[in-house]
């Protein structure tokens, strides 16, 4: 178990970020496709009236942390706009007022909402784990759309964010390979058909100044006028912030705005642009563990705090979206929809990331000195369909679609893994990153990846009998890699390297509406997945070693449940899933990788939303999973029978919310997540920790709630992440913010 009992110190720090402009692509984009939908609305001879859109009228609304929304159609789980209910799989929505409700501070903390979910945001490291699989086995979507790069999933605010959907399990059919483990959706706020605004601001510990804002307006034609009409909507946030370790300082910006345009004729638009700049002064990267390094993990307590990076240590990013999405309701039975978008990234890393003890445990060698630039661009077009119809007199339903993308990244690494300096503990002073022999300002580019993928997609949803419905779906894909080596030319690294992949995943499933409320679902889906890492980043050796894709298969029974009179919902899932030809070592030639390798997760999620009164809400999941690799290699030593690293058997969550008085609310959250291995062999491990949140919301009038928080409110020392250091988790520390809405 890793323990501490050392104060926290907060460090004094720097407050510069770096300048990052829009390039002239994305404004003219940008000018053009917003000009598009108002010049032809202007051309129109004639006015139309507005469409009227579809509403869902329903009893009541789930209250965030009560019943289990699962009647509202969702994105993730099905191109047929299915509910959760609806689909035979594991679905979660986590939506905007859950997120508010737990005081989610950014996407990561989102995914705890899910069940069985894990996620850790090391900054060149953002592991998430789901249904016993890591972050390269599992598709991590921005509305809908993949990047195919785990890290572009890097936490961010959780104010520009509308809800996050997840599917468990290979859901490669859906929106391409590399959901194995289960695919993850983060959804955008979009400009709305109402005029509103918000803002918050948050303080806390360490020196957190945060303010948000939110505006949503109404800016051309009425509801009783005839002819197209307009909304624009901005949601932007801006942190200021220290960390628990000494010297790190972050500063981030994120912007989400928006343009939906009513064309009439059953015609939508939707111009959306998303912008992210992010600067860390002196990243935290680990704190080391104490020697002998076996069995349960131990560090000092009072290094607790300690920071062993550069003293000019940096992460930076600059992230851009764009999406034009344009939408007909040709008829009652046919809706088409365009998806144009385009993705900008920028990356940079320099820092010292390895920290490790003498054999005495009285100095601290630190090594591993990297520099680092990620240039990374997609462009692709989705069309899809939804289609009404019936076969032999029953109600039958397709889905359809085409998406073509071109993902392009471009890496420029500089890293020497030789010992850097060897430091006190506890009295220490760190040099600056290019003082550093061998390390120099500038980027040298090693390979350019391009990543060419077109899709065809069927999904299918009939009524095989009055309360039976069978659900399935096919994709096929063509994917072509391409690499481009920009350093020395070798037998190993040629100039040039090309590779064709051409999977075809699907799902087929049913659902059994057993009573009012009730239902029991089965279903088996397949998934593909790239046999060592991720395509976007692939080396030479990958490809060139490696002619296939990995695959993955799942079955999955479950049932999802209202009771108690409608005060309460259940989800149940128990699936299985192997993955194939996972690239590991040649038992006979280490430096060679084989297709042999096969992982194995079987498990249980439960759910279950209660609201007993009108004063008490109550959520809770548990689930259980056991992990294994069937063969793998690494070393010339055989894993088989181990369990994946930093993949916890048990992961438990529970939140309450209570009304004190209608205008006073405490919540309490309380997060469970079990004995984690740190390495392959399984010598070495961290036991299960628990976790404990509070708050406390005050509704001063109408418009304005005042919220404080607690956070790991035991300050539980745990690792977040474990490998050759820990990454420790933040201790206790607290906020409070000032929500208003009109």
């Amino acid at each position: 178990m890793i323990r501490s009992t050392a104060p926290a110190r907060v460090a004094a720090m720097r407050a510069h970020a770096p300048s990052f402009t829009l390039s002239p692509l994305y404004a003219s984009l940008l000018a053009g496709l917003a000009l598009a939908p108002l010049g032809a609305a202007a051309q129109r001879k004639t006015a139309e009236a507005p469409t009227l859109q579809t509403v869902q009228v329903v009893d009541s609304v789930p209250a965030p942390n009560g019943r289990i929304h699962l009647d509202t159609p969702v994105e993730t789980g099905s191109r047929l706009g299915l509910t959760p209910r609806e689909t035979p799989a594991s679905v979660t929505v986590v939506d905007r007022s859950t997120i508010e409700a737990r005081g989610a501070q950014d996407t990561q903390e989102i995914l705890r909402a899910i069940p069985g979910v894990t996620a850790h945001n090391a900054p060149g490291s953002i592991g998430v784990s789901y249904r016993g699989f890591g972050s390269g086995s599992i598709g991590q979507m921005f509305n809908g759309i993949s990047v195919q790069y785990s890290i572009a999933a890097r936490p961010v605010d959780s104010w520009i964010y509308d809800r996050v959907e997840a599917i468990g399990g290979p859901s490669s059919f859906l929106f391409g390979s590399g959901a194995v483990g289960g695919s993850i959706n983060y959804l955008t706020k979009t400009a709305e058909r109402y005029d509103f605004t918000e803002g918050q601001l948050r303080l806390g510990q360490n020196n957190l100044k945060e303010v948000s804002l939110g505006l949503n307006r109404r800016i051309a034609g009425s509801d009783n006028a005839a002819g197209p009409q307009h909304f624009a909507r901005i949601d932007l946030n801006h942190r200021d912030a220290g960390y628990w370790v000494e010297g790190m300082h972050t500063r981030s910006t994120q912007l989400a705005t928006s343009l939906l345009s009513d064309l009439g004729g059953g015609l939508t638009h939707t111009l959306a642009y998303e912008y992210q700049n992010e600067h860390v002064d002196r990243p935290y990267w680990g704190t080391p563990l104490l020697n002998p390094v076996a069995g349960e993990l131990r560090n000092d307590p009072r290094t607790r705090f300690a920071n062993y990076n550069s003293a000019d240590g940096l992460y930076a990013q600059r992230v851009q979206w764009l999406r034009s999405v344009t939408q007909w309701r040709a008829s009652e039975a046919l809706e088409l929809r365009n998806t144009f978008y385009a993705y900008d990234a920028l990356r940079d890393y320099n820092n010292v990331e390895t920290y490790r003890f003498n054999a005495s445990n009285t100095q601290v060698i630190r090594s591993a000195a990297y520099l680092q630039r990620h240039d990374h661009e997609v462009v692709g077009d989705r069309i899809e369909g939804t289609y009404k119809s019936s076969i032999a007199g029953r109600k039958s339903d397709w889905a359809f679609g085409l998406d073509v993308s071109v993902n392009r990244q471009t890496r420029f690494p500089n890293s020497l893994s030789g010992t850097v300096s060897t430091v006190d503990p506890y009295r220490f002073t760190t040099e600056n990153f290019f003082d550093i022999p061998g390390m120099a300002p500038g980027f040298k580019p090693d390979r350019d990846n391009k990543v060419t993928t077109t899709a065809l997609s069927l999904e299918n949803r009939t009524a095989v009998a009055p309360r039976l419905n069978l659900i399935t779906a096919l994709r096929h894909e063509r994917i072509d890699l391409d690499l481009t080596n920009r350093r020395a030319v070798t037998a190993t690294m040629p100039a040039t390297y090309s590779r064709g992949y051409s999977p075809t995943t699907g799902r087929i499933g049913v659902v059994w509406d057993v009573a009012p409320g009730a239902n029991l679902y089965a279903q088996y889906s397949t998934a593909a997945d790239p046999p060592s890492g991720i395509l976007s980043t692939a080396s030479f050796a990958d490809v060139m070693n490696n002619s296939e894709l990995t695959t993955g298969r799942q079955a999955e029974v479950g049932s999802k449940i209202d009771f108690w009179g409608g005060k309460g919902t259940a989800t149940l899932a128990l699936y299985q899933i192997t993955r194939r030809n996972i690239a590991t070592q040649d038992p006979n030639n280490p430096g060679v990788t084989l297709l042999v390798g096969e992982q194995s997760a079987k498990g249980a999620e439960l759910s279950v939303g209660l609201r007993p009164s009108p004063r008490w809400q109550l959520q809770a999941n548990l689930t259980h999973v056991d992990a294994r690799y069937e063969h793998f290699m690494q070393g010339g030593v055989s894993l088989a029978g181990k369990v994946p690293t930093n993949t916890p058997a048990t992961v438990a969550n529970l939140w309450v919310g209570y009304a004190i008085t209608p205008q006073l609310q405490a919540s309490a959250g309380v997060r469970h997540v079990g004995k984690v291995y740190a390495n392959a062999a399984n010598t070495q491990w961290q036991s299960a920790y628990t976790l404990l949140d509070l708050g406390l919301a005050w509704k001063i009038n109408r418009t304005s709630t005042l919220t404080g928080r607690i956070r790991n409110a035991t300050d539980r020392v745990y690792a977040a992440n474990l490998g050759s250091q820990a990454y420790l988790g933040a201790p206790r520390t607290a906020d409070v913010a000032l929500h208003v809405a009109f």
